[in-house]
C-alpha cells in the first residue's frame, strides 16, 4: 500500500514537472527523523510523509514547517504543522469491513483481531470494530495481537499459530479481523498450515495478494480497497496549491473506498 502511494505521487509529481527524492528507512523511526532534518536543510519545495503519524517525528515536522517548507501527509494524521492529511475515512473502512465480516459468519461466533494502534488511521478502524462488537453481543473477541511493523506477515503467522493453539477445535475461532491485509495474509498461512477449517478472514487496503486470495476461493473473503491512487493525486494537487502561494482546501481530505469480495469480483466458489 505504501509503495503504491509513493509511486502514485511520483507519477503525479512528474506530470507537474517536479523532481521527487524518495527516502525509505524501513521502519526505523530514529533514522527517519534524522533524514527529515537532512532533507529540510536542503530547503525543498515540499515534504510528503507517507503512512507515518507526524507526531512520531513532531520535532522535525515542526522545524520544517517553521522554515516555510509545506509538509503533506498521505495516510497519516491531521497535525498543527502539516498543511493537509490525505487519507480514507478510517472509521468507515473499519465499519465496512466489520459489518461484512460479521454478516459472513451469520452474526455470531468468535473472532480474533490483528491491530496496530500506533497508526492513527488503523486506530480508527479498531474503534469501528469496538463499536460493532458492542452492537453485536453474539460475536465475541477471543484473542488479539499487536502487529509489529515491518515484517507483519511473518509476525502475524507466528501469532496466529499461538491463537490457534489457545483456541483449539472447530468453532473456537470463526473469523480473523485484520486491520490491514498483510496480517490477514500471515494469519491465512498459519490456518492453512494447521489444517483448520471454518475460519474466514477479511482485511483492509486491497492488497493485490489479498485480492488474489479472494479470487482463489481461499479463507480470505474480503478486503476494503483504499483509493491510494486518488490519495496521491489529491496530495499532489494540494501541495501544488500551497507551493503556488495558496492554501490547502482542508486540513484533512478523504479518498473513496470500495468493498472487494468474491461477489464483486464475479467469482463463484463451491
Amino acid at each position: 500500500a505504501t509503495a503504491e502511494m509513493v509511486n502514485g505521487f511520483k507519477k503525479e509529481a512528474a506530470a507537474k514537472g517536479w523532481t521527487v527524492d524518495v527516502v525509505d528507512t524501513a521502519g526505523d523511526m530514529g533514522a527517519f527523523a534524522s533524514r527529515i532534518e537532512d532533507v529540510a536543510a536542503t530547503k525543498p519545495a515540499g515534504i510528503v510523509l507517507v503512512s507515518v503519524n507526524p507526531e512520531q517525528v513532531q520535532a522535525q515536522v515542526d522545524k520544517a514547517a517553521a522554515a516555510g517548507i509545506p509538509v503533506v501527509t498521505i495516510d497519516g494524521a491531521k497535525n498543527k504543522s502539516v498543511v493537509t492529511n490525505v487519507t480514507s475515512d478510517n472509521y468507515v473502512l473499519g465499519k465496512t469491513m466489520s459489518d461484512f465480516l460479521f454478516k459472513a459468519i451469520g452474526g455470531k461466533g468468535n473472532i480474533v483481531r490483528f491491530f496496530h494502534s500506533a497508526h492513527p488511521g488503523v486506530r480508527q478502524r479498531e474503534i469501528a470494530l469496538d463499536d460493532a462488537l458492542k452492537a453485536n453481543s453474539a460475536i465475541k473477541e477471543v484473542g488479539k495481537y499487536y502487529v509489529q511493523v515491518p515484517g507483519e506477515v511473518e509476525y502475524s503467522r507466528t501469532a496466529m499459530d499461538s491463537l490457534l493453539l489457545a483456541n483449539a477445535g472447530d468453532g473456537a475461532i470463526n473469523a480473523v479481523w485484520a486491520a490491514w491485509d498483510e496480517p490477514g495474509i500471515g494469519a491465512k498461512l498459519a490456518i492453512d498450515a494447521a489444517g483448520r477449517k471454518g475460519i474466514v478472514i477479511a482485511g483492509i487496503d486491497g492488497n493485490p495478494q489479498a485480492i488474489d486470495l479472494i479470487k482463489g476461493c481461499t479463507a480470505y473473503i474480503g478486503t476494503v480497497r483504499q483509493g491510494f491512487g486518488d490519495m496521491a493525486k489529491i496530495a499532489a494537487d494540494q501541495l501544488g496549491k500551497v507551493i503556488g502561494g495558496g492554501k490547502a482546501d482542508k486540513d484533512e481530505l478523504y479518498a473513496p473506498v470500495e468493498l472487494i469480495t468474491r461477489e464483486s469480483l464475479g467469482v463463484k466458489c463451491n
